[in-house]
């Protein structure tokens, strides 16, 4: 070889083992194996639609054969499954064009067609109609269950019909077909099934996957159970969603709802509308009457299932945001792109659009329900505010539309619910925060000695019992200008807020003795507390425990603490209520009753763990200190 025939530029194509290619096609493309009958019948399906779009100008195609339909047919016996349909059908060279060439869709082919006619005829858009087959790969996935897939079509119009068969080992035979066994119009896609899907030929089994699958393809679908058995219709060709909702009655949804969500109550609330412009969807969802069983799955994944022109696509779609995870129901889009396996969706702006959308359609539904319908939506609220309190720790964008029709239970509201709305409307003259206490438990919230000064002012406090609570409130939120502010944090701020009954007013600067007390209890505690001071928001309990004015409220560092995300805690203030007879008794001992007074300031530490529903940090010390106490309070009664 010369140099200059070594140094020359050559050209040559690809190689490759199509046996290969078509197993990895099969095996990597799909994770799961039912998929192959949503692909052949949305096929099927496209077949039948691009019959109607070509019979608009040659009628006769349709001969007397005008209805549109697909049949599955099941043979146990000899282990086969056909899909059958009396569409455009295809002719020897489409045969072996569309199907003996990987990823060559017929349907994309089509479409192409369909925009070179009409840009001829200036046509500005090209309608898609509902045609799937975009890839050309959904047929090889019969691959997965048959070890020999026959195709027998005849065009319409033809009069021959013609024969595909191949073993998907890389290699495929196109023969004439026997006019007498094959469809007058259409084709016949028949599955040679492997022994490890023979459950392919038990009617339950198939009926169930059509209809989860393709339920709502624009053609009706019917099964023949055996051979020589009539074909009985599984599915009519409608789906509920696209018909006008003044057609749909309230049966209608609860039926549907109960069959896409597995639900066996009742909707609460039925969301129905469709979007066109920009994006062209349908979205039926339903908020259920009930807590589903899996409302607090750590995974949280929705259930919102996703269609594509009528065609199933995925059951776990991310359409809302995890907060909305109880809602029921669909997307249908006409126009969202699929990638190459159709089980995930290719990212977009499309579905990104679909999903800021769809989800700014249910809060703005919701807070209509709150505002027009309270008693209804006050039930919804009972059962999913504590998932919908998640969007106000996770969506910033949406926090103000949640903090609208968000409901809590307050210091003044009972058993009943109260809107933000209406807490800012019921505000106290120099009120300037939205107060709140989080914790675990609503009537152990209610009877908190922190909420007494507040009580006193007639101050309304939210009560927050859910674990979420205790992080959203820290995210900076306010409502109508006020702050959220917890009543177990910083200084009580209550001394500008005039009380209800000016009886139980403090006295002013504290007496030398108390002072004093308070500096003695300080240096008796030592580093268990940050600071012991005289509270404002205590009027009938001795003592109680609040967080520093920076960081986590007490609430928020026990779920830390709990879950081990806090190594160390931060010390704690306690504040002592100077007026409290058993405070004002310990600060009149004497010098001589100081070992008394140093176990009853670790005793009263105790109490103010104990009314928070801590435990003691030495249950042994708190034993024997109490022992003493009562000990020294017997022996001065004997005396």
């Amino acid at each position: 070889m010369t140099v200059a025939e070594d140094n020359r530029t050559e050209s040559r194509p690809f190689e490759a083992d199509v046996a290969k290619l078509l197993q990895l096609m099969v095996h990597s493309v799909y994770s799961e194996k039912a998929v192959f009958l949503r692909e052949l019948i949305a096929n099927a399906a496209d077949a039948c639609e691009r019959l109607r779009y070509e019979a608009i100008g040659e009628p006769a195609l349709l001969g007397e054969d005008t209805k549109p339909r697909i049949t599955v047919s099941l043979d146990a016996g000899n282990c086969q499954l056909a899909v059958e349909d009396n569409g455009i059908g295809m002719s020897r060279d489409e045969l072996a064009e569309a199907l003996g060439t990987i990823a060559r869709s017929g349907t994309k082919a089509f479409l192409d067609r369909i925009a070179a006619a009409q840009a001829a005829q200036g046509a500005q858009e090209v309608e898609e109609n509902v045609l799937i087959g975009r890839f050309g790969v959904g047929f090889y996935s019969a691959f997965m269950v048959a070890e020999r897939v026959e195709v027998i079509s005849r065009r319409a119009g033809a009069e021959a019909a013609w024969q595909w068969s191949s073993d998907g080992k890389g290699s495929f035979a196109v023969s004439p077909a026997d006019p007498v066994k094959a469809p007058r119009r259409g084709t016949r896609v028949v599955l040679h099934l492997t022994d490890d899907a023979k459950s392919y030929t038990e009617r339950f089994t198939v009926e169930r996957l059509v209809k989860a699958q393709s339920g709502h393809v624009p053609v009706p679908i019917a099964i023949v159970e055996k051979p020589g058995a009539e074909a009985a219709e599984i599915t009519d060709g409608a789906a509920l969603w696209a018909k006008p909702k003044a057609t749909i009655s309230a049966a209608d949804y609860t039926d549907f709802y109960r069959s896409v969500g597995g639900q066996f109550d009742e909707p609460a609330l039925t969301i129905h509308f469709h979007a066109e412009g920009r994006q062209d969807y349908t979205t039926l969802f339903f908020v259920p009457g009930t807590r589903p069983f899996d409302l607090f799955d750590p995974d949280r994944k929705g259930r919102i299932k996703l269609y594509v022109k009528r065609i199933f696509i995925t059951d776990d779609a991310e359409i809302l945001p995890r907060y909305l995870r109880f809602v029921r129901g669909l997307v249908d889009s006409a126009d969202l792109p699929l990638n190459i396996s159709r089980e995930k969706l290719q990212e977009s702006p499309l579905l990104a659009a679909i999903r800021k959308s769809a989800t700014g359609r249910v809060l703005g539904e919701l807070e209509r329900l709150a505002d027009k319908e309270p008693e209804k939506f006050g039930k919804i609220w009972e059962n999913f505010g504590a998932v919908l309190k998640e969007g106000l720790y996770e969506d910033f964008e949406r926090r103000d539309a949640l903090l609208k029709f968000a409901r809590f239970r307050t210091t003044a509201s009972g058993d009943a619910w109260r809107s933000l709305k209406e807490y800012v409307g019921a505000l106290k003259a120099n009120q300037t925060a939205i107060y709140y206490l989080a914790g675990d438990d609503t009537d152990r919230l209610a009877a908190s000695p922190h909420l007494e000064g507040f009580r006193a002012r007639g101050v309304e406090v939210l009560l927050l019992p859910d674990p979420v609570d205790s992080f959203w409130v820290m995210a900076g939120l306010s409502f109508d200008g006020k702050p959220f502010k917890s009543v177990t944090q910083g200084a009580a701020d209550l001394a500008a807020i005039a009380l209800v009954d000016a009886k139980g007013a403090p006295a002013g600067e504290l007496p030398p003795a108390t002072k004093i007390f308070l500096a003695f209890m300080k240096n008796t505690l030592g580093d268990a507390v940050a600071e012991v001071r005289a509270s404002e928001r205590l009027t009938d309990s001795a003592v109680c425990l609040v967080a520093s004015d920076k960081g986590p409220d007490r609430a928020l560092e026990r779920i830390l603490a709990s879950a081990g995300r806090l190594n160390t805690a931060s010390k704690p203030i306690l504040e002592v209520n100077p007026r409290h007879p058993l405070v004002v008794a310990l600060a009149d001992l004497g010098e001589n009753a100081r070992s008394l007074k140093e176990d009853a300031a670790h005793l009263l530490l105790d109490e103010a763990l104990l009314l928070e529903g801590d435990r003691v940090a030495d249950p042994r010390a708190f034993s024997e200190r109490l022992a003493r106490v009562l000990g020294k309070c017997l022996h001065k009664g004997a005396d």
